[in-house]
């Protein structure tokens, strides 16, 4: 962390993301999920898609008038142990929450929920939702398809989006397995933090229109936005990393985004139209699966608990402490950011600052 980076207490940043919600028109108990949303990528480490995020994708879109404050939540089909939902591009922290929500409720009676969501719009971190499965003592997963971004293996263009394919999974241990990444080497949230402080994205991430990978950050956001400039699949540039699986996992996430739903895919989610900006009109997928339908929950949390301890307790690299599990790192960031708050560097606190004064939030208080 640079020299600038001022930390404030989670309770006063979420205050403050609610009050931003609700000066952009949200309702106040919307607005609560969304900052809750946020506030829980930020406590685990994730600082791309916490209140970071809140200037660029939320408050930007809303005042653009390509996201709507108000959530229509539609249930346009729905059968024993599926659904599918209509989100009418309002907040897809909410959105996906109640989606969630029903699959578990599905899931309890039936073994397995699903439910799948279309015109929905950017619902931060895929984890919170697979979380709140683990929380009711099941399995989650869930997807959603994202603006054009990855190139496919071979190809230079940008054609999936980040695409994150998640699991919650729970186990005896203080914490629970959770994957929470992108079908893509990387994710913009990553590049924008690159960008904020100043340094360069590695090798390897981004490839441009000559097929050649790319490491100036600032440009890159640019030519993301005009297509000049791709992500490359999990996996890297080609075939030889194994990119054309990180490829084809996209490509999974993406299908079950649109297709089952109806939905919108590919450049169809490039927030463009005629030159114009435009919703964004994506798609999610949640699943919930009841453990308890297939094993007692005890014996599968000490099973899942006994694969993670083997792992972590194998035979380590020269050079490395240790050996880390998914969800792991999480953990260990909210121990350590529980007192201190949310790392804000210069270029955010003055994003807060902006928004704070053209809403005229005049009971907010930072310490900068």
């Amino acid at each position: 962390m640079g020299e600038d980076i001022i930390w404030v207490k989670f309770d006063i940043m979420e205050k403050f993301m609610v009050d931003v919600f609700k000066g952009l028109g949200v309702a106040e108990k919307d607005a609560e999920v969304c900052a809750d949303v946020l506030i829980t990528a930020d406590k685990r480490g994730i600082d791309s898609h916490g209140i970071n995020r809140l200037k660029p994708i939320y408050y930007d879109r809303i005042k653009a008038g390509i996201q709507s404050p108000v959530t229509h939540f539609e249930i346009v089909k729905e059968e024993a142990s599926t659904a599918v939902a209509d989100g009418h591009n309002g907040m897809g922290q909410v959105i996906s929450k109640k989606a969630m929500a029903m699959a578990i409720e599905k899931a309890k009676k039936f073994g397995m929920g699903m439910v799948a969501v279309r015109n929905s719009t950017h619902y931060g971190i895929a984890g919170y939702y697979a979380t709140m499965a683990v929380q009711a003592g099941m399995i989650g997963i869930t997807g959603s398809n994202a603006r054009p971004s990855i190139a496919p293996t071979f190809g230079v263009e940008n054609m999936l989006g980040t695409n994150p394919l998640t699991f919650g999974i729970p186990t005896d241990e203080e914490f629970p397995f959770v994957l929470d990444c992108a079908t893509s080497i990387t994710q913009r949230g990553k590049i924008e933090v690159y960008d904020r402080e100043g340094k360069e994205i590695p090798r390897g991430w981004v490839i441009d229109e000559s097929g050649k990978t790319r490491t100036d950050t600032h440009q890159i956001l640019k030519e993301l936005q005009t297509g000049k400039a791709a992500l490359a699949p999990l996996g890297g540039i080609g075939e030889e990393g194994g990119g054309y699986k990180g490829y084809g996992y996209a490509t999974i996430v993406e299908i079950l985004c649109s297709a089952l739903q109806g939905g919108s895919f590919l450049k169809m989610l490039s927030g463009i139209d005629g030159g114009r900006r435009v919703p964004y009109h994506l798609g999610h997928f949640f699943i919930a699966i009841n453990i308890p339908f297939f094993i007692d929950l005890k014996s599968f949390k000490k099973t899942a608990g006994n694969i993670l301890r083997a792992l972590r307790a194998s035979k380590k690299m020269p050079g490395e402490s240790r050996i880390y599990t998914a969800g792991e790192k999480e953990h260990f960031a909210w121990l350590e950011r529980k007192k201190k708050g949310v790392p804000s560097n210069k270029k955010l606190q003055e994003e807060i600052i902006e928004m704070r004064d053209d809403l005229g939030l005049t009971n907010c208080r930072f310490p900068f």
